[in-house]
């Protein structure tokens, strides 16, 4: 009836947008963690599955660095500039991820997917280098928000999973970051 108290109001669109980036960023990361080692091992023939496991947990290994770089990189160059190139770096990773079969040399796709990784988890951290920007009192609140949208996307990609083969599945996360893009 009042209205919102003018220190409580922040622009939305402004929250939006970072939360279809980490349902991009963090949503495919989970999601991408869960099912790589499945991945190489039925695309590589004379994989075992700790071998899958390994060349698997270079994409969750890139995160010591990447996600930290994320947010240098926003202090350095720019919030906006660096998500953007994040993201656009992340959507050509998985649609390279896409192209990949049994007749790529594995070397060759474990470094594809650790660069992919390094743009999702440099992302996710762009996202949360801008997430203070939006309004400081509010930064938890704005931040845990973001953070539940990267759990619902690991849900739907992974749902997505269950009803496409593995090029579709990096297919439609790389066309979902390229909706982010445009937003």
């Amino acid at each position: 009836r009042e209205g919102v108290p003018e220190i409580q109001k922040y622009p939305f669109k402004q929250v939006a947008i970072l939360n279809i980036a980490y349902f991009a960023t963090f949503g495919s990361e989970l999601a991408v963690v869960s099912m790589l080692p499945l991945y190489f091992l039925q695309t590589f023939e004379g994989l075992t599955p700790v071998t899958a496991g390994l060349f698997a947990s270079g994409f969750a290994f890139m995160n010591l660095v990447s996600r930290p770089a994320g947010g240098w990189f926003s202090d350095r160059y720019g919030r906006r500039k660096t998500l953007l190139i994040m993201i656009s770096g992340l959507a050509a990773g998985y649609f390279m991820m896409g192209l990949i079969d049994s007749n790529w040399w594995i070397l060759m796709a474990v470094l594809i997917t650790m660069a992919c990784s390094f743009f999702v988890q440099a992302g996710e951290g762009a996202v949360f280098a801008m997430i203070p920007l939006i309004k400081r009192s509010m930064t938890g609140q704005i931040a845990g928000m973001a953070g539940a949208y990267g759990n619902v996307g690991a849900v739907i990609y992974l749902t997505v999973l269950s009803f496409v083969t593995y090029s579709t599945f990096f297919y439609v996360i790389a066309v979902s970051a390229a909706v982010g893009l445009l937003a």
